[in-house]
């Protein structure tokens, strides 16, 4: 499936050096974390070991016993041969049930998503953003707005990760990389609605159209608008 890489930082936030103390357990957390974001499509394959192993920090068998979890539960499928390596599972395994939610945890989840996200827009617009930074964003709204179905979700959170990229923050990324992986995964619980995707591509233009219009007061406002649909979808459909 064509589709534009990975910006560069958010490649090194995905792929940076893991925790000592649990190598293994957050290996496995990292590569699901690159799945659900959409970093590496389904179909697409991931990095070698060999390069994992060197970007994670940790050994050839740490990854490979990671990969082999992930096998495992259906993220992932390894290939052997000359055009071997390991794939991510198109399509991608479903909760067999609805995952269950404490309130608290949500609530936490989902305010925290608020301020990161209003402010990664808020100091996008208050840049003078370089041409590569105005290119990305264009690329990845273009690619949202005509995204199939099956694929929506994935490059709508590249464009959101894309502007947390873009903002001038180097330590803003990583937390929105974690707080939106934690939302993907509550999200990929329920089905896309054809009206809220039509909603979302409006918001989308109004939200790259200030950020790229240098109007922070405006960019900020116009994503908690965006996330509180979304917000209220997961609400409805979890709680």
């Amino acid at each position: 499936m064509p589709d534009h890489p990975p910006p560069h930082s958010l490649g090194r936030t995905v792929y940076r050096p893991v925790r000592g103390g649990n190598a293994l357990e957050d290996t496995v957390a990292r590569l699901v974390q690159t799945v659900r974001l959409g970093v590496v499509a389904p179909g697409e394959s991931l990095p070698s070991e060999r390069d994992l192993a060197e970007r994670y920090g940790v050994s050839r068998d740490t990854v490979r016993q990671a990969i082999a979890e992930l096998a495992d539960a259906g993220f992932v499928v390894r290939r052997r041969g000359r055009y071997g390596g390991t794939f991510v599972a198109d399509p991608l395994p479903r909760p067999a049930e609805p995952v269950p939610i404490d309130r608290a945890e949500l609530d936490d989840v989902l305010g925290l998503r608020r301020v990161l996200e209003a402010g990664a827009a808020r100091a996008a617009a208050s840049l003078d953003l370089t041409d590569a930074a105005r290119s990305s964003l264009h690329e990845r709204h273009a690619a949202v707005a005509g995204a199939e179905e099956s694929d929506y979700r994935r490059l709508d959170s590249l464009l959101h990760l894309t502007i947390a990229e873009v903002s001038g923050i180097p330590s803003l990324l990583p937390l929105v990389v974690e707080n939106r992986a934690r939302i993907n995964a509550w999200l990929d619980t329920f089905p896309l609605l054809p009206r809220n995707i039509e909603h979302s591509d409006a918001q989308h233009e109004r939200i790259v159209g200030t950020i790229l219009g240098g109007r922070p007061d405006a960019a900020e406002a116009a994503v908690l608008d965006h996330l509180a649909g979304s917000e209220a979808l997961l609400r409805g459909f979890l709680t």
